[in-house]
């Protein structure tokens, strides 16, 4: 089978100990996002396999109508709202989901939260520039952590903020405050108090309808004007605009972002790229080298799966 793995940015895939698995096999990587669906059909036109790096790429119906080759769809990690997976099940495209882990993105948001706070690249920066202290960061112990999403990726953060000496504070579904209580931290008694009493506000939430932009700027208003917001999970949690309107009047009045609307972004002029009180990423939260052997070990297990005719992890087993 004719197999086609999408948007290998680094170059780094064909690297992976786990790449052996595919050996002898009609493979291509394709290293660059395309997001014109009669472009990327025409590169797709014979592939009966595609495995997907995250979300990198959107799989709607569109693009699949005109992919009729095509067989299975293996997703690095959990599907999500970029695969279009009753239009897979319409077109009798089988879905194979693999797994995750909360490790690399965890490390990555307190990495940002830590070079933020401290305004870590500003001085590294000012320094590349001939210019010595320019700047005066702060430091984490004493400060409260707001944790949105009590997911495996938060409950790593508040340990993390633990260690540091920083107070947490959670906000989300009730059984997420009800557990971030058992666990020693404490819960918000309203969305307006968690933003308005966190040093720092983090998002841990799963893009959904319900999620859609649940961050307002009316939210952001209210933070302090030395609070910091971390956005590793995905942008579309916060209402259009708002983050870098908000930026601007200085409430909050530091951010890392690693999540963007429209990736990848190579427009050097981006807006947030020219704020001085903004960290920026290019959504490096899961790519890791431990990481990547581990999404797509499982990736490839899959396929090789589905071509000896032992499919796993199908999420639409309907259509097999």
């Amino acid at each position: 089978m004719k197999i086609t793995i999408l948007d290998d940015y680094q170059n780094a895939v064909e690297k992976l100990e786990c790449f052996k698995m595919l050996k002898g096999l009609d493979v291509t990587v394709l290293n660059h996002t395309e997001k014109d669906n009669s472009k990327l059909a025409v590169l797709l036109k014979d592939s009966e396999i595609l495995v997907l790096i995250r979300e990198r790429t959107e799989i709607n119906e569109d693009l699949l109508s005109r992919l009729p080759n095509l067989k299975l769809i293996s997703q690095t990690g959990k599907k999500s709202n970029h695969l279009d997976v009753d239009a897979c099940t319409k077109y009798k495209i089988a879905v194979a989901e693999g797994i995750g882990s909360p490790i690399a993105p965890s490390e990555l948001t307190w990495a940002l939260i830590m070079n933020t706070v401290r305004q870590i690249p500003q001085a590294i920066q000012g320094m590349k520039e001939g210019k010595w202290q320019i700047n005066i960061g702060s430091t984490i112990k004493g400060k409260t952590i707001g944790i949105w999403g009590y997911g495996k990726i938060g409950q790593q953060i508040a340990k993390y903020a633990a260690v540091f000496g920083a107070d947490v504070l959670v906000w989300g579904s009730e059984n997420s405050r009800n557990q971030a209580v058992l666990d020693g931290f404490k819960k918000a008694d309203s969305k307006a108090l968690f933003f308005a009493e966190s040093d720092v506000v983090t998002l841990h939430l799963r893009l959904n309808e319900s999620t859609f932009e649940i961050v307002k700027k009316s939210d952001l208003k209210v933070m302090k004007s030395t609070a910091v917001l971390i956005n590793t999970a995905r942008a579309e949690l916060i209402e259009k605009g708002a983050l870098l309107e908000s930026l601007k009047e200085g409430n909050p009045g530091f951010a890392g972002v690693d999540v963007y609307e429209d990736e990848p972004i190579y427009d050097a002029n981006f807006e947030l790229l020219q704020l001085p009180n903004v960290v920026c990423t290019p959504h490096i939260g899961y790519v890791e080298q431990n990481g990547y052997e581990l999404y797509f070990e499982k990736a490839f297990e899959n396929v090789m799966n589905f071509i000896n005719n032992n499919p796993t992890n199908i999420a639409n087993p309907e259509v097999l």
